[in-house]
C-alpha cells in the first residue's frame, strides 16, 4: 500500500512545541476518528497533560476465551522542538526561552513561525550581533547561546506589542520537501512515529487482520522537554508491552566515522537495543527482528549512545512493562533539513504491521 505522504506532510508542517500540540492533536483527531478514521479506534480520549489516547479493542475471538488482552502501548510524540516568547522589547525584537535542545549553530537566518492568539506571524531569526562586513574575526567564530537570539517580524513595534505576547510560541518555518528516495522537514522528530502509527493500523484494518492484543496509540505531548506526556499516558493505560516510536539517528554522512554512524539510509526500520534512557526487552528486539526477516522487512539493529524516547517512560510507570523503540534513522535531527529514507519509512510501517497480530 502507498504511503499517505500528503497526511505526513501536513503533520510535520503543523505547528505544535511541548505545551502547545493542540492543532497536531486536532488533525490527528480529524484523520483518525469518526467515520473519516475508518474504524481505525475503539474508543479515545485526551488526558489532563493533552495526549490524545486511542485504543483499538483486540479483534473477537482472536484470543482464548477467558484470557486477558495484552495491552500494547504505542508512544509517539506529537511535539517538536522551538520557542516560547519571553519578552517583546521596544523596538518590536521578540526574545525567547527554548522548549527543547537546540544547538544554535543550525538557527543562524532562520525564518520562523510565530503563533499568537490573533493568527500565525512570519518572520527571521538572528542572534544578536554585527554582520559579516563590520565584524572582527573573532565575533564571526563566537558560536551564541539560544538567548542571544531574536525574531524580527518586520513590522512596527507598537504592532508587535500589540499582537504578540510573552507566552506566544514559535517553530521553525520551512515547508515539506520530497525527493526522489527521501523526505525532508522540520518535526519529523516526531511526527514520524504519529504517521508510522496511523499508517500501520490502517493497513491492519484494511486488510482485515485480526490480533489478540488490545492496541493502545498515546499520541503523546511534551516529550522533547523530558518525556513528561508518555509518563502520565503510561500510568493510566497499565501496558504490558510498550513501544518507544521515535526517530533515529543516521550519520551516515560526512565527517563521522562508521562507528558512529547508529543507523544507515536505505537499510531499512531501525530496531533499538539501547539508548541513554532505555534497555529494549531483548526478547521484543529477538520478535521484531524474527517477524522481519519472515516478511523479507529490511531492518537495522541500533545503539545511541546519548538521546532517550518515550518507550523509557512506559518501561518504568506503574508496575513496569517489556518495552523495545522503533524507528527510522533520520539525517540532520533537530534542524529543518531533517531527512528520512522513504523505504526505511516505508519498512517501519511494515514492521509494526506484520508484528502487531502476532502478539498474544
Amino acid at each position: 500500500m502507498k504511503l499517505d505522504l500528503d497526511l505526513f506532510r501536513r503533520l510535520c508542517e503543523t505547528p505544535g512545541i511541548p505545551g502547545r500540540e493542540e492543532r497536531v492533536r486536532e488533525l490527528i483527531e480529524k484523520t483518525v476518528l469518526g467515520k473519516a478514521g475508518g474504524g481505525l479506534f475503539d474508543e479515545s480520549h485526551v488526558d489532563s497533560m493533552g495526549s490524545l489516547i486511542c485504543t483499538r479493542r483486540a479483534t473477537k475471538g482472536a484470543r482464548a476465551k477467558g484470557k486477558r488482552p495484552t495491552t500494547v502501548l504505542l508512544a509517539a510524540h506529537t511535539d517538536e522542538i522551538g520557542f516560547y516568547v519571553r519578552h517583546v522589547d521596544e523596538n518590536g525584537f521578540l526574545w525567547l526561552n527554548a522548549a527543547g535542545g537546540f544547538d544554535t549553530r543550525n538557527l543562524f537566518a532562520s525564518r520562523v513561525l510565530v503563533v499568537t492568539e490573533g493568527g500565525d506571524l512570519r518572520g527571521v531569526m538572528n542572534p544578536g550581533g554585527k554582520p559579516i562586513h563590520i565584524s572582527s574575526d573573532a565575533e564571526r567564530t563566537k558560536v551564541p547561546g539560544v538567548e542571544e537570539f531574536f525574531v524580527d517580524l518586520g513590522m512596527e513595534p507598537a504592532e508587535v506589542k500589540k499582537r504578540v505576547k510573552v507566552g506566544d510560541f514559535v517553530v521553525l518555518d520551512q515547508p515539506f520537501l520530497e525527493t526522489p528516495l527521501k523526505v525532508v522537514s522540520k518535526a519529523l522528530d516526531n511526527r514520524m512515529a504519529c504517521f508510522v502509527a496511523i499508517e500501520a493500523l490502517r493497513r491492519i484494518e484494511r486488510k482485515g487482520t485480526k490480533h489478540a492484543a488490545d492496541i493502545v496509540v498515546a499520541f503523546c505531548t511534551q516529550e522533547e522537554v523530558g518525556l513528561r506526556g508518555a509518563t502520565t499516558a503510561a500510568n493510566q493505560v497499565g501496558a504490558d508491552i510498550g513501544v518507544g516510536l521515535d526517530v533515529n539517528l543516521a550519520c551516515d554522512t560526512p565527517g563521522v566515522p562508521d562507528s558512529q554512524r547508529v543507523t544507515k539510509h536505505g537499510d531499512g526500520a531501525a530496531v533499538m537495543v539501547q539508548d541513554s534512557s532505555m534497555i529494549s526487552d531483548h526478547g521484543l528486539v529477538q520478535e521484531l527482528c524474527a517477524v522481519a526477516k519472515k516478511h523479507r522487512i529490511p531492518h537495522q539493529r541500533a545503539i545511541l549512545p546519548r538521546g532517550g524516547q518515550d518507550g523509557a517512560a512506559i518501561q518504568r510507570s506503574g508496575r513496569g512493562a517489556r518495552c523495545v523503540a522503533l524507528g527510522a534513522g533520520t539525517r540532520y535531527i533537530h534542524t529543518t533539513t531533517e531527512m528520512i529514507h522513504k523505504a526505511d519509512l516505508e519498512a517501519v510501517v511494515d514492521l509494526l504491521a506484520a508484528w502487531l497480530p502476532t502478539i498474544e
